[in-house]
C-alpha cells in the first residue's frame, strides 16, 4: 500500500457491519470526549448508518458539536424524505442529540450556485475547520459527490451525478427517473482540509473500490485514491469490504 511521506493511514477490519460501526463510533466518541465542541463532517448513505446507530448508544454528549454535511441533492423540495437535509435531521441530528442550529447542510435550491458554494466554505472556515470527516465511498470511487474526473483542487459546487451513482442511489427512490441529476457537494480540496478522515465501508460491493482507493494509482479518475495523500486517515471495514487488500 503506497503512502505519502509522514502519512498515518490505519485500516481496521472487523467481522461485520455492526462491529465496523461500533469501532468507528468509538473513534468519534473519543474525539468528542476530548473536545466537546469538535466539528464533525457528516456523510449520508448506507455506509455510515452503523456508525451513527452505535454512537447513539455511547455515553458521549454531542450537544455542543458542530457538524457539516458533505452534500445535498439539487431540486428536491424542502422536506422531501430523500433530501439530505431531511435525512441528516431524522437519522443523525435527532438520533444523536445534536443541536439543530449547529448542523449545516448545503443549499439544495440555490439562487446562485457559486455564491452558495462559497458561503458553505465560509461557514466551515468560521467554525474552525472540520476536525473529523466521516466518509463513505461510491463504487466508482466518488467521495461526497465528487465523481471521477473531479479536480483534486475542487471546492464546494454543483456537480452532475454519474449514471452509476444515480443507479446506486435509486434504491432510495421509487424509480431511477426520480433520482436527482445534480447535487451540491463539498469539493475534494474542501474535504481534505479536515484534520482527520474516517472512511467506513462494508459489504463485498465495496471491495474493489477500497482496493483501488488504498492501493491503486492516485488519480482524479478515482477520487478516493486521494486518501493516500492525506496525513491522517482511518479506514473501518468489514471482512467483505477488505477482501481484496
Amino acid at each position: 500500500m503506497s503512502q505519502a511521506k509522514g502519512q498515518t493511514l490505519t485500516v481496521s477490519v472487523h467481522a461485520c457491519a455492526d462491529n465496523v460501526g461500533e469501532a468507528a463510533a468509538e473513534r468519534v466518541a473519543g474525539l468528542v470526549r476530548g473536545n466537546p465542541t469538535a466539528v464533525l463532517g457528516l456523510a449520508t448513505g448506507s455506509s455510515p448508518v452503523p456508525l451513527y446507530e452505535a454512537l447513539a448508544l455511547t455515553d458521549v454528549d454531542l450537544s455542543a458539536v458542530a457538524a457539516f454535511a458533505l452534500d445535498e441533492y439539487i431540486g428536491l423540495p424542502a422536506g422531501h424524505p430523500q433530501s439530505y437535509a431531511t435525512v441528516v435531521r431524522s437519522q443523525i441530528v435527532e438520533l444523536l442529540g445534536l443541536s439543530p442550529g449547529r448542523v449545516h447542510v448545503p443549499d439544495g435550491e440555490p439562487a446562485d450556485e457559486v455564491r452558495a458554494g462559497s458561503a458553505y466554505e465560509s461557514e466551515i472556515r468560521a467554525a474552525g475547520g472540520v476536525d473529523l470527516q466521516i466518509l463513505g465511498i461510491g463504487s466508482n470511487g466518488h467521495i461526497g459527490f465528487n465523481e471521477p474526473g473531479s479536480s483534486f483542487s475542487s471546492r464546494t459546487r454543483v456537480v452532475a451525478l454519474a449514471d452509476r451513482t444515480r443507479r446506486d442511489n435509486a434504491r432510495f427512490f421509487e424509480t431511477l427517473q426520480a433520482v436527482p441529476t445534480h447535487a451540491m457537494t463539498q469539493g475534494l480540496a474542501t474535504i481534505f482540509e479536515a484534520r482527520h478522515l474516517l472512511l467506513i465501508a462494508h459489504g463485498p460491493s465495496k471491495a474493489r473500490a477500497i482496493q483501488r482507493a488504498l492501493s491503486g494509482p492516485v488519480t482524479e479518475d478515482f477520487p478516493a485514491s486521494l486518501l493516500q495523500r492525506h496525513p491522517g486517515v482511518t479506514v473501518f471495514l468489514d471482512e467483505a469490504a477488505a477482501a481484496l487488500l
